[in-house]
């Protein structure tokens, strides 16, 4: 995977800081070890530091320049709980609530350490579900005003594939919003078309995708996506965007011919926006197994700071792919 391997090599030109919250799983243990040793990013590990190193040394996993911090011996403890008690306290949660969540579930921790840059963004999921990694993201970090929704994406790399950007897409939403109305479907097109182009530095060419082709068919999730293509043309005019379209009208050139000749996107997209989480989470599970796919994701978009959320299924392997799509998505700020 050239795209993805490559972006390994662009983390390294300008190091963040990551922190990975779930420090009692064997995958998360032996990324940090990965990305130390190869100097990928600046990682912290959180989690009781006899037990993590009791852990790495059974399985032989060697935490040379990987920080361990236990968020209950952590010097900054105290103002960490304060600040998320006072950012909570409207919604009913009481000073000993949060001291009970930020010790119990690291996951927030890892999440209020970015929101004080103290990291430049966290990464989990391991042994955490997405309603967890979003909630913290949510509750922790600011949302960014010009996107105006949380949201999902995964970037997608297929081998000899002619589709897209030479097999490479971002799909979303692939894990947050189940049915988003036309204001979230436009602040998921542009947060994605952001994300493809400060990871690849390629123009993005989005399209949004309906069962119907420029009025092929109508009903409401037609009408839905309309809606939301006119209102990211009126926030980005110049980014490159067109819907309705069907799939094979998005991204095989001799089907846009003849269904929307001269769109500036049809035939040629490379992030693809689904019109509901049921189509967008299918479509990206299907390219993965089907398609032999490398999947990253759920990457969390629409806040200030960068998170990504992990498959408890991932192996070792993902996790540093996904750090490394946090680490670059912090570079230049």
């Amino acid at each position: 995977m050239k795209r993805l391997l490559a972006l390994r090599e662009k983390a390294k030109k300008e190091i963040r800081k990551i922190v990975l919250p779930e420090g009692e799983d064997e995958r998360v243990l032996r990324a940090a070890s990965y990305m130390a040793k190869e100097k990928i990013t600046d990682v912290t590990v959180l989690g009781k530091e006899d037990d993590i190193r009791g852990m790495a040394k059974k399985l032989s996993i060697d935490l040379g320049g990987v920080a361990l911090l236990d968020p209950a011996t952590d010097p900054a403890r105290e103002e960490i709980i304060d600040l998320y008690f006072k950012l909570r306290e409207r919604k009913g949660v009481t000073r000993e609530d949060a001291e009970k969540l930020l010790m119990g579930n690291f996951v927030f921790y890892g999440a209020m350490m970015a929101r004080l840059g103290r990291a430049d963004g966290f990464v989990s999921g391991a042994s955490h579900t997405t309603a967890d990694v979003a909630r913290a993201s949510i509750q922790c970090l600011s949302l960014d005003r010009e996107i105006g929704t949380v949201c999902s994406s995964f970037v997608i790399e297929l081998e000899d594939s002619p589709f897209g950007e030479n097999g490479l897409f971002i799909y979303a939403d692939c894990g947050i919003i189940p049915y988003p109305n036309s204001r979230q479907l436009a602040g998921i097109a542009i947060a994605t078309s952001d994300l493809f182009n400060k990871l690849f530095d390629v123009e993005p060419r989005v399209a949004l995708l309906s069962f119907s082709t420029k009025g092929s068919a109508e009903g409401e999730s037609v009408d839905l996506v309309r809606a939301a293509l006119g209102k990211v043309k009126e926030k980005r005019p110049s980014m490159l965007v067109d819907g309705e379209l069907q799939l094979d009208a998005a991204i095989v050139p001799s089907v846009a011919e003849k269904k929307c000749k001269g769109s500036p996107v049809a035939g040629k997209a490379n992030v693809l926006i689904f019109p509901s989480l049921d189509a967008g989470n299918i479509a990206y599970k299907l390219t993965e197994r089907l398609a032999g796919a490398k999947a990253i994701g759920p990457i969390i978009q629409g806040m200030d700071k960068p998170c990504s959320d992990l498959s408890r299924g991932c192996s070792w392997d993902d996790v540093v792919d996904a750090a490394v799509v946090t680490a670059v998505r912090m570079q230049g700020k």
